[in-house]
């Protein structure tokens, strides 16, 4: 009985591990502290897929790891293409579009109004070519 006993405790350890492991990046399914963090090494954003829901705050800390500076944009494909041809050197005045030097951690707040996905990628030369680039699925809340 005991054997048994140790032997559902490890496999209920290895589900809750598998369980936490499959929404890391999403709150509102078990995740209820609202925070997300977001790490950028070897331009890659970390995690690259995120679910959270719509019309509740969430904080991300966004961590660059990397010892070059890079940026946060989330939007859709028009936001993007306004990056793509655009002049701004730094960002930090929309929540959602954030600049983060090397070696450092930023801290942005965004409330989701609508279901539906966005894409977030680092804009500074090269980066989105190389990969950096990841995907926010905004879920009915």
């Amino acid at each position: 009985m005991i054997a048994g006993k140790a032997v559902a405790a490890l496999a209920l350890g290895l589900a809750t591990a598998i369980g936490a492991a499959a929404v890391a990046g999403s709150i509102g399914r078990g995740r209820d502290s609202g925070v997300v963090e977001v790490s950028m090494r070897f331009s890659a954003f970390e995690p690259a897929l995120i679910t959270v829901p719509a019309g509740r705050p969430v904080t991300f800390v966004l961590v660059n790891e990397d010892p070059i500076d890079h940026e946060w944009i989330v939007g859709d494909a028009t936001v993007h293409e306004r990056h793509r041809t655009g002049t701004e050197p730094v960002h930090d005045a929309r929540p959602t579009e954030i600049s983060v030097p090397a070696l450092s951690e930023r801290r942005t707040t965004v409330t989701f109004a609508e279901p539906g996905t966005l894409t977030f990628v680092c804009h500074l030369p090269g980066h989105e070519a190389y990969g950096m680039t990841g995907t926010i699925v905004v879920t009915g809340g």
